[in-house]
């Protein structure tokens, strides 16, 4: 969705060179990932790294943050030259950043990971009153008291950019921190990343929504294949001239052909109620939707409505007292287990891409075990066929445009868009009769994105029922045939794309659809019969 501000001119930015760096270079064993980069960053400066999946971005910001060191090169800091040995010591000097990965620890609370990040011994009291504080000036509401395993990925996102102002940076790094938050989040931070600047603070900022790029930054630096390629003025540009700087050819279009949906219902909810099971959670109530053969269904909402919640029920990981509420291809599934759901034809792609969708320390070709095994032929008399898993994992590879090591390179070493076309091209590969995926181009540079939405197309097209949650309000009205809301854990009316609008959807995310406001007490039931 747009953000409604003027985009920035270049002459805001004239401020003296904070941040230099000359002839950065970092190598691997299986790539170069940066290769003599050079970059000036002022003061009050908002400068945009764009580029695609691989293109070395993150690896190139976690340089300047001190978490990797370079082959070779030389960084300036304010005048002097530094060698940033730690995030610690990046930090002493005035450097923050937002992380595309989060890098909280799950056991611990939102206050608790904060106060890791600050100098001295904070009093917990104290700095959970100002996160509440922070959150709420911003509008990225947040409870200091939860633990960050039982939080969704916005809400992670959120806690993330909340630590990181609180430190008081000078040059602030931001590594896709709108990936996963609402466009009214995304226009407050916007806002105190613009009153930032004013105050000096030089900011970097990486993101795939060239909208964004163009209304916030002053400046943007390109990078293909580890090399700074150009410079532009977004102001002066337009997303489709700035698309074609990063990937060098002309922006693809989904097709999407007229609905031709079958009477076959895949997936059924049938009045699925469930109670979170972090006391921090929200509960499910009385939820009704039926998702058929050949049409994509899409929900939208604000992070933490519940989504995170109804996506643990569909997959099996919370299991059900009661087997009905959810109904899979035809079979009441509501206390199967995640592999057994799997075997009746459903894939699913979670929202988080390392500890779900992937193992970490894993090669891409056992990732591609973990959920592909029986339907493509990996198990054979009770042993693993390993040459079928790094044959899948090719064609995953292949036709996904996965820039990687190859099929031993393990989950961690990806760039986050690269790991999710693997995770995504992995689901979509098999087949399947019911596809359930959560942010589906989440962190996925603008070809990427297009080709994903187009291939979950395609495969609606061949007769697969596709169930989205997404918060990307564009993402859902390219590619869904209907579309619902999820707000405080009940779901709104199902409606046809066509027939109701970004500004409608937008308000239904409040909870305010029509109706609701007479059943906010009690369970709400929403699905009307499909015709």
């Amino acid at each position: 969705m747009p953000i409604p501000y003027p985009p920035l001119q270049p002459d805001t930015a004239a401020g003296p060179a904070r941040l230099v760096l000359q002839g950065i270079s970092k190598a691997y064993p299986t790539v170069v990932a940066n290769h003599d980069i050079g970059l000036v960053v002022r003061a009050g400066e908002i400068r945009a790294i764009l580029g695609e999946n691989g293109a070395g971005k993150s690896t190139l910001m976690k340089i300047i943050y001190g978490v990797t060191r370079p082959s070779s090169g030389r960084m300036f800091w304010e005048g002097e030259e530094v060698a940033v040995a730690s995030p610690a010591h990046a930090r002493s000097l005035g450097i923050g950043m937002v992380f595309q990965h989060f890098s909280l620890f799950e056991t611990l609370t939102v206050v608790e990971n904060v106060a890791l990040a600050l100098p001295g011994k904070p009093a917990l009291d104290a700095l959970a009153r100002r996160i509440v504080e922070v959150s709420e000036r911003y509008g990225l509401p947040v409870d200091p008291r939860r633990h960050i395993h039982a939080l969704s990925v916005g809400e992670r996102q959120r806690v993330e950019i909340i630590r990181c102002l609180l430190q008081d940076p000078r040059l602030l790094i931001m590594d896709e921190p709108t990936s996963v938050l609402t466009p009214q989040a995304v226009r407050k931070l916007f806002e105190t990343l613009r009153r930032l600047a004013d105050e000096g603070c030089s900011i970097l900022y990486i993101s795939h929504k060239l909208d964004e790029i163009r209304t916030l930054c002053h400046t943007a630096t390109v990078l293909r294949g580890g090399k700074v390629t150009g410079e532009c003025i977004p102001a002066q540009e337009t997303p489709a001239s700035m698309a074609r700087l990063m990937i060098g050819k002309e922006l693809p279009r989904c097709e999407h052909d007229a609905r031709q949906a079958g009477s076959e219902v895949r997936l059924r909810l049938a009045g699925l109620s469930h109670a979170a099971d972090d006391p921090f959670g929200t509960d499910l109530r009385d939820l009704h939707l039926d998702v058929h053969a050949g049409e994509i269904v899409g929900i939208a909402g604000v992070s933490g409505n519940g989504q995170q919640e109804l996506l643990r029920v569909i997959s099996g990981e919370a299991p059900l007292a009661e087997k009905f509420p959810v109904q899979i291809c035809g079979v009441e599934a509501g206390r199967l287990s995640p592999g057994r759901r799997r075997r009746l034809g459903m894939a699913f792609v979670p929202e988080e891409r390392l500890g779900r969708g992937a193992v970490p320390t894993m090669s891409l070709a056992d990732n591609a075990l973990l959920t592909a095994a029986h339907n493509q032929g990996m198990v054979a008399a009770g042993f693993l066929r390993f040459g079928r898993a790094r044959a899948f994992a090719r064609r995953c590879i292949d036709e996904f445009d996965v820039r990687c090591g190859g099929t031993a390179a393990a989950a961690k070493s990806l760039s986050g868009g690269n790991l999710q076309k693997f995770i995504v091209g992995r689901e979509i590969l098999q087949a399947p009769r019911l596809l359930v995926c959560a942010q589906p181009t989440w962190g996925v540079d603008v070809g990427a994105a297009a080709f994903i939405r187009q291939r979950i197309i395609d495969l609606r097209n061949r007769g697969c029922a596709v169930l989205v949650i997404s918060e990307e309000l564009d993402e859902l009205f390219e590619i869904c045939d209907r579309i619902a809301v999820i707000a405080k854990g009940r779901l709104s009316p199902v409606r046809a794309a066509r027939d109701t609008s970004i500004e409608d959807i937008g308000v239904w995310m409040s909870g305010l659809w029509p109706g609701a406001e007479h059943t906010a007490g009690a369970p709400l039931a929403t699905e009307t019969p499909h015709a």
